[in-house]
């Protein structure tokens, strides 16, 4: 009677597989558009896409937002840290190395570092970064130079409406400048005539790319806020510029060479000029003009860069295809899973910005291989990857599409997924929303599906608000898919908005709404799964001009 038992249990096992196998082809054939679907096929992929669940995005997210993370950032240890996570999880999800080269695709990145960086006043030496900084990626490599004289400058503006540089002498010259602009006594800009403050304020490179315009040799910035502001560049400041490529000549940049001094410097650079200084600030904001101040201070200032290499990693699991003509072709489905780091004891943990998209694109590679491990394995080849370096200006991505792993004219489509994890203001009333953009830009069909599949599956509210190459925010061109888009592969990318936490050490792992995330993955899962079983690649019907 055991040995009869256990016959009929591996008989029902048997008749269960071929079950199953029954209702894949025909969700193969419904998914063509050849058959409709039916219920077998509907609770198919269902038992596929419920090996997303919410205890795995939140475990993974638990450790990739944790502050021992330190924020992700390029070029640092921390961002190593998660890539090895990232794919130490491919590994046990039992998907195969690629080509027996591990998960990783090695971009070769650079380092630019301060090899030399000093300044003295009156014979007396500075601490950097305790008592002055210098942005790396905003000045040209020089040697050390002197001089016996600064001009005061106001605020370093040259605009029609108020102007510092007017009656200066300041070619070859160092001058010293406040930050921000001149105000009135009611407190409105001299430039604007109203409370809100010009371009002068929000960007100091406008200043910087004036002075070198005018010959000046560097700039001195007065900062009244130092401690604070030095404390949110630190991790930069002492990590370097990270840029893509090898090293080799240093790029000239079009601003002056820059440092940020404290006001005990600048009290010391016055010496006897301080009244006069103050004096003529106070001028300023009565009059609106502005007249040069020359001090006579002997200064050196030593500004030497160099260029180190270092290496960071894309994080790339592959599932190759079932079908022999097909699993040439490529759905790649991506998220960055690098942030902007650590400033001071402040921790940007990017939970939402972008821990939800990896830990979303995780679970679907685990998804994928399970249907492959069960023998269901999806017709194309679909690779999973987590780009490093789009905080620093879609690097990751566009080392990609730049230098392929699979051919381009064999990528069908490109799904990206950047923050999915939060509810943004507007959709507080109705949290189960996404934003999609890019979906009709280049590709009919791949909107059609995204609709589609929304309806048949996850029924949340598609938001087209910012989908739209003229969208003032811009946000089709700010994530990993535009680099895709531009070499012709049709693109969707999946997006919560924005929020108070975007970018501050308050986007942590308790604001993220993990069943809404879950419905946002199954989505982007459903889609991908489509495109990788149907019998021809979606069209391409319009390209993106870069």
């Amino acid at each position: 009677m055991k040995f009869l038992k256990l016959t009929r249990s591996t008989l029902n096992g048997v008749m269960s597989t071929l079950a199953i196998t029954v209702c894949f082809n025909a969700l193969i054939l419904a998914q063509a558009g050849m058959a409709p679907e039916s219920e077998e096929v509907y609770n198919t992929i269902q038992k596929i896409a419920n090996s997303i669940t919410v205890k795995d995005l939140t475990k993974h997210l638990t450790i990739l937002s944790a502050d021992d993370m330190e924020g992700r950032e390029l070029g640092t240890e921390a961002n190593r840290k998660a890539a090895r996570y990232i794919s130490s999880e491919f590994g046990k999800m039992g998907i195969p190395e690629l080509n027996g080269n591990g998960y990783f695709q090695a971009i070769p990145f650079y380092s630019a570092q301060w090899k030399d960086l000093s300044l003295e006043v009156n014979g007396k030496k500075y601490k950097s970064i305790k008592e002055f900084y210098s942005i790396m990626s905003m000045n040209n490599s020089k040697d050390r130079f002197e001089t016996d004289e600064v001009i005061f400058l106001g605020y370093g503006i040259d605009d029609p409406t108020y102007s510092d540089y007017k009656g200066a002498d300041v070619a070859d010259k160092v001058i010293l400048i406040y930050r921000g602009e001149p105000k009135d006594a009611e407190g409105n800009s001299l430039i604007t005539k109203s409370t809100e403050l010009s371009s002068w304020s929000r960007a100091i490179i406008r200043k910087l790319r004036t002075a070198r315009d005018k010959g000046v040799k560097a700039v001195l910035v007065i900062d009244d806020e130092y401690t604070k502001n030095v404390g949110e560049l630190r991790n930069r400041l002492i990590g370097g510029s990270v840029r893509l490529g090898e090293p080799g000549e240093m790029k000239t940049v079009n601003y002056a060479n820059q440092l940020f001094i404290n006001t005990q410097i600048f009290s010391d650079i016055l010496g006897k000029k301080k009244k006069k200084v103050i004096k003529t600030r106070d001028k300023i904001a009565k009059k609106g003009k502005s007249k040069p101040v020359n001090i006579p201070t002997s200064i050196a200032i030593t500004q030497v860069k160099d260029n180190v290499p270092v290496q960071h990693e894309n994080v790339l699991a592959y599932i190759e295809g079932s079908d022999p003509e097909l699993k040439n072709e490529v759905v790649i489905i991506t998220a960055h899973y690098d942030h902007v780091g650590q400033r001071g004891e402040d921790v940007f943990n990017g939970a939402d910005d972008d821990g939800s998209g990896t830990v979303t694109v995780m679970e679907i590679a685990e998804a994928f291989q399970k249907a492959k491990e069960m023998g269901f394995g999806a017709k194309r080849s679909v690779l999973c990857m987590l780009v490093t370096g789009e905080e620093k200006g879609l690097l990751g991505s566009r080392y990609y599409t730049d230098n392929p792993i699979f051919p381009l004219d064999k990528t069908v489509v490109n799904i990206n997924i950047d923050m999915v994890g939060r509810v943004d203001e507007k959709h507080e009333a109705n949290p189960e929303y996404i934003y999609v953009i890019g979906s009709d830009m280049m590709s009919d069909e791949l909107h059609e599906i995204n609709e589609r599949n929304n309806a048949n599956y996850t029924k949340l509210e598609l938001d087209y608000t910012y989908n739209a190459v003229d969208d003032p925010n811009r946000f089709f061109y700010r994530s990993d898919h535009f680099n895709f888009a531009i070499k012709g592969i049709p693109a969707i990318f999946y997006f919560n908005g924005t929020h108070a936490d975007y970018h501050r050490p308050s986007d942590t792992i308790e604001k993220i709404n993990f069943e809404v995330m879950r419905k946002r993955a199954l989505l982007a899962f459903y889609n991908a799964w489509e495109i990788a079983n149907r019998d021809k690649p979606i069209s391409v019907d319009r390209l993106i001009k870069q």
